[in-house]
């Protein structure tokens, strides 16, 4: 019996995706978390002065996004309500289970005790001078610490400083176990390699920086305040030099896939020149990898005027972060399109209004940015926007 859009000979469990769009999105967005982190480290751990414009962006773009982080496996499961026992029975031969504790360890003890510690000073003078409802929200922020001589500001820094270097490490183990899911957990030969988390974090750094940078020039034209070159030109060079080392992961996995050649590499081949040659190939390679890493080359070698460099930015910026969905999208639906005997092969078709379709997942990736939006109304991200009273 011929069934539509499958070729070849695949179990009945094969034919069904069980991993969907919103196990594309989640990869994508812890990414995002990470490579911003990472990118605010750089002022705080590693003295990268020109790119203090963007730090506290960062740290508010991270907490953004990983407050959405966990929902799309929320939605995803049948009983999203039974996730909470995963934290009150733990088990350490579940990886998903494990994975909570880590998500845990850096919403709570890294990423929100760092951006209380940067915003205390701030807090504490808006709870000074606000009334109203914003005045007790302040108040509750500060934790019952009004303390901000200049004693304890040094004793904040010190403390900061630390809970940046531990969260470095963190951020690292946040996504490079989301790769680690992906090569051990549930592995088959597109998955099962051994630098796929590598591959997950530095891909994850890239998406995360160019996010960071292209909402940082966003951020500016909307308020109408001048962009920092000097700030943009140092991302744009961390990008390029953190891309060249992804790009070149990526195909130094598929060089060596091609030399070992092994049982899987026929079907895998076979994927790469029909199913996914569109996604893969001129999407996420040629599209959105060598074009970026062309422009950003450019701007490194040559002398380009501001105007022209901001608008490739906002090109590379873009483009990138397609680039690193594509990626996302190639693996995780990617690797279920053919079976595991390497006998068939079957297609997806993404839903639009389902749990797990296309609004769905527009929704969860517009959510990040209302929240966004609504931290830095509450913890402006540039301090001369504090000095006003009430503000």
């Amino acid at each position: 019996m011929a069934i539509p859009g499958v070729e070849g000979f695949m179990y009945p469990n094969e034919v069904e995706l069980q991993w969907g769009l919103l196990i594309v999105l989640y990869p994508y967005i812890t990414g995002l978390v990470a490579g911003a982190f990472i990118l605010a480290s750089l002022e705080r751990v590693f003295k990268v002065e020109a790119v203090r414009p963007t730090y506290r962006l960062a740290l508010l773009t991270a907490l953004a996004f990983l407050l959405v982080a966990p929902l799309p496996l929320q939605l995803h499961l049948g009983h999203p309500e039974r996730s909470m026992e995963m934290y009150l029975t733990p088990h350490t031969s579940s990886a998903m289970a494990m994975f909570g504790f880590v998500y845990l360890w850096y919403l709570t003890v890294v990423l929100l005790l760092e951006i209380w510690l940067e915003y205390r000073a701030d807090i504490v003078h808006m709870a000074r001078t606000s009334t109203g409802l914003k005045g007790l929200i302040y108040k509750a922020l500060t934790l019952g610490s009004m303390n901000v001589s200049p004693a304890s500001r040094v004793i904040d820094d010190k403390v900061g400083y630390a809970v940046t270097v531990i969260g470095i490490p963190s951020a690292f183990l946040l996504h490079g176990y989301v790769g680690f899911i992906f090569g051990s957990v549930k592995a088959n030969p597109w998955w099962s390699t051994p630098l796929m988390p590598i591959v997950f974090l530095f891909s994850a750094m890239v998406s995360g920086i160019a996010g960071v940078m292209v909402l940082y020039m966003a951020v500016m034209k909307a308020k109408k305040m001048p962009i920092d070159m000097r700030c943009v030109d140092t991302i744009a060079k961390y990008l390029f030099y953190t891309f060249v080392i992804d790009f070149s992961l990526e195909m130094l996995d598929l060089v060596h896939r091609t030399y070992e050649a092994d049982e899987s590499f026929r079907s895998l081949n076979f994927m790469v020149h029909t199913r996914l040659w569109g996604s893969q190939v001129i999407l996420q390679i040629f599209l959105c990898t060598l074009v970026p890493l062309a422009l950003l080359a450019s701007t490194q070698l040559f002398r380009i005027g501001e105007a022209k460099r901001r608008a490739m930015y906002l090109i590379t910026g873009l483009l990138v972060l397609v680039g690193i969905f594509a990626m996302r999208w190639n693996v995780v639906i990617g690797g279920q399109l053919f079976s595991k005997s390497f006998l068939g092969y079957t297609s997806f078709k993404v839903q639009f209004a389902a749990r797990e379709g296309l609004l769905t997942a527009i929704a969860l990736m517009i959510l990040p940015f209302a929240i966004f939006v609504a931290l830095v109304k509450l913890l402006p991200p540039w301090p001369e926007t504090t000095e006003a009273p009430g503000d």
